[in-house]
């Protein structure tokens, strides 16, 4: 057996060792069935966790979970943890899409009520939230405004109309990180994001409705307020153009800034700097104010997403019981407690395309929720199920406290576009009682269902290793695509 093929050490775990001949300094460790890891095994998602596992200062190992694929550097699914005094922060390691998250509203309406009006719904519901490459949202902001987002995060969003104070206290980190700062934010991303401010945008970012399918944990879902048989809106988005131009900025400057901390990497995606260094400080509050900025843009597409259930059922918000579940964002990197070989540790915890699944009586879980465990919510493709899990003690071991954040793709947004039409996939998801409304052919047909593993068996590996267990299902009726 090479030392690149991985070993079976449990049901649904496998792992390469930690070879220094290839310079990995920890282990991988993988989480899937057999046919998940042979789809890793297809791309580069194998080799580029060997090689997030040569970076300074990496400890435990370096993780794929169950929707792992290939990425920019770290694979799509990958978790990292780095000293925070000797180890790095990777703007690689947290992806383009700075807090590219999900959240979840629920309602008291049930599938009948919504099918008389469903192609009202979802239209009203397209015509009041921007979506598309390069969208706008509608509100405009100054440049002081913009630095208020950008510290504030989902709390300028309510103090200027976009919710309700209790919105925040369901969002990780309440919605707002401390310490970000908008001076180490580029004027050229200031320019992307100032407009974008409330839009939904385009690739695998969506709103759906849906209905709860299956309860799987009766006191979890009660907690949360959810009910079989009742509708719920799952909005999945990040911090757009923003978003992506902090990452893009803060990548040039960690290549720059390598051999001069005499950093030697198998791969340049991987660009890093030391955790503790000026530019490791600087890209962390950037990244900060880029998480702030989704948060916010979550939050105002919410509102919106309330007035249009308000305005097509003539009942308001309150009568609706459309208050916000959780959110939960799934490309960050922060520093945390783990125990590493029994000893409390403060790490950086780069998630990429990852969830945090922490169990219950953690400081960091919103007061509602710390005697459960975090609600965890894992979207798969629009013509399949969504998942609500609650995070568990294994993933502290396992995972960093981690678990999927989606179905994961097995397939290019090219070959998507060879392979199917936009006519196929809209028939196919009508056939399944799905009603679409997409500003664009490539924003139905990349994002096809054939495009994606089967989220159930991504949930179902989770589940089985105990770092997130089931609490319902969730099934699309409309879909809003950019």
């Amino acid at each position: 057996m090479s030392s690149n093929t991985p070993k079976k050490i449990g049901e649904n775990q496998y792992q390469i060792d930690a070879d220094s001949n290839s310079g990995m300094k920890v282990p991988v460790r993988i989480y899937a069935n057999d046919e998940l890891l042979q789809k890793m095994l297809s791309d580069r998602t194998i080799m580029q966790a060997r090689n997030v596992a040569s970076i300074p200062g990496i400890v435990g190992h370096s993780v794929v979970l169950p929707d792992g694929h290939e990425g920019y550097g770290f694979p799509v699914g990958g978790v990292a943890a780095m000293d925070a005094e000797e180890g790095m922060i990777s703007p690689g390691g947290v992806g383009y899409d700075i807090n590219c998250g999900v959240r979840l509203l629920r309602s008291n309406l049930t599938e009948d009520n919504v099918r008389q009006k469903l192609k009202d719904l979802v239209t009203d519901l397209f015509n009041s939230i921007p979506s598309g490459v390069g969208s706008k949202g509608a509100v405009k902001l100054s440049n002081s405004q913009l630095d208020e987002v950008l510290v504030n995060g989902v709390n300028w969003a309510i103090d200027n109309g976009y919710g309700s104070s209790n919105d925040s206290d369901v969002c990780e980190e309440n919605g707002q990180i401390k310490n970000a700062d908008p001076n180490k934010v580029s004027d050229k991303a200031r320019k992307r994001g100032a407009p974008q401010l409330g839009s939904l945008g385009s690739g695998n970012h969506f709103l759906e409705i849906q209905k709860v399918a299956e309860i799987h944990d009766e006191a979890a879902a009660e907690k949360m307020g959810i009910t079989e048989g009742t509708i719920t809106v799952l909005i999945h988005c990040g911090s757009r153009g923003f978003g992506h131009q902090v990452c893009s900025d803060y990548l040039r400057i960690s290549e720059q800034a390598m051999s001069k901390y005499e950093i030697e990497l198998p791969d340049r995606e991987l660009a890093c700097v030391p955790n503790s260094s000026e530019e490791g400080e600087s890209y962390r509050k950037a990244m900060f104010s880029a998480l702030n900025f989704a948060w916010s843009n979550r939050q105002m597409i919410t509102h919106w997403t309330r007035k249009s259930f308000e305005r097509v059922f003539n009942q308001s918000e309150s009568d609706l019981d459309m208050k916000l579940v959780y959110d939960v964002a799934h490309n960050i990197a922060k520093v945390e407690k783990h125990k590493v070989n029994g000893e409390d540790r403060k790490l950086v915890v780069h998630r990429k395309g990852a969830t945090r699944a922490f169990p219950a009586n953690r400081d960091e879980i919103p007061f509602k929720y710390r005697n459960l465990g975090q609600p965890v919510l894992v979207p798969g493709s629009m013509g399949t199920a969504s998942w609500i899990l609650l995070g568990k003690p294994n993933s502290m071991d396992l995972s960093f406290g981690s678990t999927a954040h989606g179905a994961g793709r097995t397939m290019s947004r090219s070959k998507a576009r060879r392979n199917f039409t936009e006519e196929g996939v809209k028939k196919s998801l009508n056939d399944k009682g799905i009603f679409i409304k997409a500003l664009t052919r490539d924003g139905v047909v990349e994002e096809t269902p054939s495009a994606y593993k089967d989220v159930d068996s991504v949930v179902d590996v989770s589940h089985s290793l105990g770092i997130a267990t089931k609490v319902a299902k969730l099934v699309p009726i409309g879909v809003i695509k950019g």
